[in-house]
């Protein structure tokens, strides 16, 4: 069967089409790598990369600016993160500037994060140079502190639950207290009765007041409380002249 012209011209066309496609896709992948630009090298070392893994876009002022090129384990407690960094950066990163670990939104994906530098140094990061790195913080541990909260709380709840239920049921001084209504009217009662014997006490004090006034006033009394006065004005006078007296020898 031979091909016809028509034929031929669809096959170019579709043959045209497919290296098309194969090329943007190259270009655009190669662009996200940073293959078809010119590229420095810097790396950090972590206790943990926390899922980072490597293709993973690097920020630096919210802006991508490379990729993460390599993550080899050095020690049983340090991780090398390799960055690949688009040369047209270079000169804002300075070499205090300190690299972490984030996340790409609540749920995205790991990412490398370059916080500016400049502030112990102006120099701008040479490549293959090493920054310092900012472990992430540890989840695994806060949700092991959180679920030992969670354990204390739900203990406490329970425990004051079955007080209150004790209390509703009227057991204890409490319970009695709040669900007895003869303890209650008892305390109420005792204490009208504290305050009537109050009042009783008031009373009588001003009565006894009005006695002694009235005491001091009689005749057959007036001399007794003369003398006393009179001598309670002599042993003022005799304290003070003693005092002067006692002034006037240390003078």
């Amino acid at each position: 069967m031979k091909t016809t012209s028509g034929q031929k011209i669809k096959i170019g066309i579709f043959t045209f089409i497919g290296l098309l496609v194969l090329v943007l896709v190259i270009f655009f992948i190669g662009n996200q790598k940073n293959l078809f630009s010119s590229t420095f090298n810097i790396y950090g070392t972590f206790k943990n990369v926390n899922g980072l893994q490597v293709g993973n876009n690097v920020r630096f002022a919210g802006i991508n600016v490379g990729v993460v090129e390599a993550i080899n384990i050095e020690t049983d407690s340090s991780v090398r993160v390799d960055l690949t960094l688009n040369n047209n950066v270079k000169k804002f990163i300075k070499t205090d500037s300190k690299i972490s670990i984030g996340s790409d939104g609540l749920m995205g994906d790991k990412l490398v994060v370059i916080a500016p530098g400049g502030i112990t140094s102006t120099q701008a990061v040479g490549g293959g140079s090493q920054l310092t790195a900012v472990n992430p913080v540890d989840v695994d541990k806060i949700i092991a502190k959180l679920t030992r909260v969670a354990d204390n709380a739900e203990s406490l709840t329970s425990g004051l639950s079955s007080i209150v239920a004790k209390i509703n049921s009227g057991k204890g001084s409490i319970g009695r207290l709040l669900n007895n209504d003869k303890i209650a009217n008892d305390l109420d009662a005792t204490v009208k009765q504290a305050r009537t014997t109050m009042q009783n006490v008031h009373k009588t004090t001003s009565t006894l007041n009005e006695d002694l006034t009235a005491a001091q006033h009689n005749f057959l009394l007036k001399g007794f409380f003369k003398n006393k006065k009179k001598k309670a004005q002599q042993d003022s006078i005799k304290k003070a002249k003693a005092a002067a007296d006692a002034a006037a020898g240390k003078q």
